[in-house]
């Protein structure tokens, strides 16, 4: 398998000083991805670690609001209402 970016090349090259991956393994890797320019980081899934930190921001934030949107009244509440 190649490396896909330079911070990953970086990584392996760690575990292998720490002894955590063999030297055949990175030889191998390193064999795979040949001379090409790599990035020097490779950008992830679209918000795949800013929603995390997002989401859990706007969800304290948004079920007080959702509260005050509602009322007294819960959201069971207002369902069973709905059906009388």
């Amino acid at each position: 398998m190649p490396f896909k970016s330079q911070a990953q090349r970086r990584k392996f090259a760690e575990l292998l000083v720490e002894g955590k991956i063999s030297p055949e393994t990175f030889e191998e890797w390193n064999r795979e991805t040949g001379g090409r320019k790599l990035p020097e980081r490779v950008k992830g899934a679209k918000g795949a670690r800013g929603a995390k930190s997002a989401r859990g921001a706007r969800g304290a934030r948004g079920a007080k609001s959702a509260k005050g949107a509602r009322g007294a009244k819960s959201a069971k509440g207002a369902r069973g209402a709905k059906r009388r």
